[in-house]
């Protein structure tokens, strides 16, 4: 396991942690933490890209958000989703779990609905911040945590010219 995979892992035991033990904080932890992380994880982003993909998630949460405050039914959920998917489409998001991220106003049952767009930047900026620091301390120490994880190479696989 690389270092950004634990931290990430620990990221979201702490974000759910959180919501469990905080009361305000109940919207902090969604399904969805888990797609993103693994979404960053599993391809290079720049740091535009990014940006991009939390700026729809926070986007999508809004509009979630005014229309299950309007009128929370059926409808209107469908109206997000058509509206979360054209802008995903529109913008190039590349990130499916914005779609997912719309639905959050409609299934949390907690009374603070107006925090989940709030829940959403603080979380995704956070996991960004934490995927930062993983990455700084991968490149630094990378090697020494292979080693100290037992991972070292035997003496007949390593390049002797490196």
């Amino acid at each position: 396991m690389n270092v950004k995979t634990l931290v990430i892992c620990l990221y979201v035991m702490l974000i759910y942690w959180l919501s469990l033990h905080v009361s305000f904080l109940d919207t902090l932890f969604f399904p969805t933490i888990g797609a993103f992380s693994f979404l960053f994880l599993s391809r290079p982003f720049t740091n535009r890209e990014l940006a991009k993909v939390v700026l729809g998630a926070v986007v999508t949460s809004l509009i979630g958000l005014l229309l299950v405050s309007l009128y929370a039914s059926a409808i209107t959920l469908f109206i997000n989703v058509v509206i979360a998917i054209w802008l995903i489409r529109k913008f190039k998001w590349n990130a499916p779990p914005i779609a997912a991220i719309a639905l959050m106003p409609f299934f949390s049952h907690s009374p603070h609905l107006w925090a989940i767009p709030i829940s959403v930047t603080i979380v995704l900026l956070g996991l960004m911040g934490v995927l930062y620091v993983a990455g700084l301390v991968e490149s630094k120490f990378g090697q020494r945590l292979e080693l100290l994880a037992g991972r070292s190479k035997a003496a007949g696989e390593r390049d002797i010219a490196s």
